[in-house]
């Protein structure tokens, strides 16, 4: 799947800068509502880091404004830390970012509270990428890194039902458990778990009922 990257690769960073750049800017100023979070993300800087092209970008936020960079003096706040369909998922697909986070596809890591705001900002940024990416730089080019953006997330969700299917498939040749069947039995071996653990608890408090009358016995 590497070869679907190559163009991305291709462009350098500083240009990625500006097309990400230019885009938040204008969708900012268009969204007043939104002040109150650029407010709180006064100052902060973030670095962006795609896994699988190597480019390396910083997010900034100034006096109301953003600001993308392909370097920054001030240290990061936040680091990001996707591939370009993890990135896609994100924007294009607009998935949920923190199922993105526990599922490990996005990585977030720096001071507690900065990602506690960039998490806020992206529930909030309601940013159709590709009507934005449209308006300021024509419909050829947001047609197009819509069209490959959606290809990528394509791919791979096929990918991993390929990979889910080959694996179910393994299983069953070395005669082993279904990944369902491991599934309910899994959930199986826990029902019965909570249920030997709510009878211990249930012999302790008979054995403690046990001593206490033995004591006032002895008594």
């Amino acid at each position: 799947m590497s070869v679907m990257f190559l163009p991305l690769k291709l462009i350098p960073v500083p240009l990625q800068c500006v097309v990400l750049g230019s885009v938040l800017q204008v969708f900012f100023k268009d969204n007043k509502a939104l002040v109150v979070v650029l407010d709180d993300l006064e100052g902060k800087v973030f670095r962006v880091f795609i896994k699988d092209t190597g480019a390396v970008l910083f997010i900034g936020f100034k006096a109301g404004s953003v600001w993308v960079h392909p370097s920054s003096e001030q240290r990061p706040d936040v680091k990001i830390e996707s591939t370009v369909t993890g990135f896609a998922r994100l924007s294009f697909a607009k998935e949920d970012p923190d199922a993105l986070v526990m599922q490990k596809v996005l990585k977030l890591s720096g001071d507690s509270q900065a990602m506690l705001l960039f998490q806020k900002l992206l529930h909030e940024l309601d940013l159709d990428w590709e009507l934005e990416l449209r308006r300021t730089f024509g419909d050829f080019f947001g047609r197009k890194v819509a069209k490959a953006a959606y290809g990528l997330i394509d791919a791979e969700k096929k990918l991993r039902e390929q990979s889910t299917k080959l694996i179910d498939q393994a299983l069953r040749g070395m005669d082993t458990p279904s990944v369902e069947n491991l599934q309910i039995w899994q959930a199986g071996v826990e029902s019965v778990s909570r249920k030997v653990n709510k009878l211990q608890r249930q012999l302790d408090k008979l054995e403690h009922a046990v001593q206490q009358q033995t004591k006032k016995e002895k008594v």
